[in-house]
C-alpha cells in the first residue's frame, strides 16, 4: 500500500481538537509527532509492534506512583497512552448521580463469576473477567495483551482500542508512546478522551477538549455523575459498545481502558462482559497493524487509514 508521506512540520500540540476519523484533525503530541514514531520504529523488527522494549508495566506504574496517582483495588484512577437499559443511555437520559463505581463493579471478576459462552463459530468459552491483583489498572488476569492473539476473530466479541491517534498527553515523559504507532488486528479505534471527561492523569497536557459525556470522577476512580452533552451521546455508546457481546478494551497501559469500563458499568453495561485487556505498549504478539512507519529514506509516514476507526466529529452532533 502506498502511504501518504507526512510532513515533518505538520504537527500541532492543540489539546482541544475535537474531531476523529476520516478527514478529521487530530491533536498531535508536540511540534513533530513523527519524530516519536521514528524513534519507536528504530526499536522494532520489520513492522512488529513489540513495545516491551519501550517500557514495561512496572516502569509505567512506577512513574504513575511517583506522580501520586496510584489506584486502589481493580479500579482505575489515572489514564494510559490507560442496570440502565439502552433507552436510559439514549438521547433522553438525564445526569446520573451517585451510581456505578466500585459498588457497581462488585462481581466484575472473581472465581465465582460464570464464563461468557463461546460464539456460534465454535470458539472456546471466554473466561469470566478477573482483574489481576497486581495490576493498578485492573487489567484482566486471563484475557490481556499477553494472550490476546488467541482471542481474536470472534463474532461474540467487540474489540476496541481506546487511544487517540496522537495524544497531547506527555506519556513519553514516563516511558510511554503518545502516538498510536500500531494497533492489533480487529480492534476499532474509539478514543476514550473523546467519549468522557478524563480524571487527573500522571502526565501533563492531557486532552481537555469536547467530549460526548461530562463525567465527574471521585478520588477513588469511581464516577459520581455522567451527563450526556449531545443527543447522540447515548446512541454512540450503545452502538460502539454492543451490550450483547463481550467487549475487549485496550489502550496504551490500561488506564483509558479501565476508565472506559468504569463509565460503561456506571451507565448500565454488564461488568461480566467487559474486559480491560491492558496496554498495547506491552504487546509482543504477531497481529500488529503498523500505523506509523518510515519510507525508504527513513522519513516518517502516518498511515492511519489502515486502522478501523469510529469517526467522531462534535461539529455535526446536536448539543443538549
Amino acid at each position: 500500500m502506498e502511504c501518504m508521506k507526512a510532513a515533518a512540520d505538520g504537527g500541532s500540540s492543540d489539546s482541544g481538537a475535537d474531531t476523529f476519523g476520516a478527514g478529521a484533525g487530530f491533536p498531535l503530541a508536540g511540534d513533530d509527532p513523527c519524530d516519536a514514531g521514528v524513534d519507536l520504529q528504530a526499536s522494532r523488527a520489520e513492522g512488529r509492534a513489540g513495545h516491551g522494549d519501550l517500557m514495561g508495566r512496572r516502569q509505567f506504574v512506577a512513574g504513575a506512583a511517583l506522580a501520586g496517582f496510584a489506584v486502589a483495588g481493580s479500579l482505575v484512577a489515572t489514564g494510559c497512552s490507560a442496570g440502565k437499559d439502552a433507552q436510559q443511555a439514549s438521547s433522553d437520559q438525564q445526569p446520573i448521580d451517585g451510581e456505578g463505581g466500585p459498588a457497581a463493579e462488585g462481581g466484575a471478576g472473581g472465581a465465582g463469576a460464570p464464563a461468557v459462552p463461546g460464539d456460534a463459530s465454535g470458539h472456546k468459552p471466554l473466561p469470566a473477567p478477573e482483574a489481576d491483583p497486581e495490576s493498578p489498572f485492573g487489567v484482566d488476569a486471563n484475557v490481556n495483551v499477553g494472550t490476546i492473539d488467541q482471542w481474536l476473530g470472534r463474532e461474540d466479541v467487540a474489540y476496541r482500542d481506546m487511544r487517540l491517534f496522537f495524544d497531547p498527553a506527555d506519556y513519553a515523559s514516563i516511558g510511554g508512546d503518545p502516538n498510536l504507532t500500531a494497533t492489533v488486528e480487529g480492534f476499532k479505534v474509539v478514543p476514550f478522551p473523546y467519549l468522557a471527561t478524563l480524571p487527573p492523569l500522571p502526565v501533563a497536557n492531557a486532552y481537555d477538549g469536547q467530549t460526548a459525556w461530562t463525567v465527574e470522577w471521585a478520588d477513588d476512580g469511581s464516577i459520581v455523575s455522567a451527563t450526556p452533552n449531545f443527543r447522540e451521546s447515548g446512541p454512540l455508546l450503545d452502538e460502539l459498545f454492543p451490550k450483547d457481546k463481550a467487549i475487549f478494551l485496550m489502550c496504551g497501559a490500561g488506564g483509558y481502558a479501565g476508565q472506559a469500563k468504569t463509565l460503561l458499568v456506571h451507565l448500565g453495561w454488564n461488568a461480566d462482559k467487559l474486559y480491560n485487556i491492558g496496554g498495547f505498549w506491552n504487546y509482543t504478539g504477531d497481529r500488529a497493524v503498523q500505523l506509523i512507519t518510515t519510507d525508504a529514506s527513513g522519513q516518517p509516514l502516518h498511515c492511519m487509514w489502515r486502522a478501523d476507526t469510529a469517526p467522531l466529529d462534535f461539529a455535526w452532533m446536536h448539543a443538549r
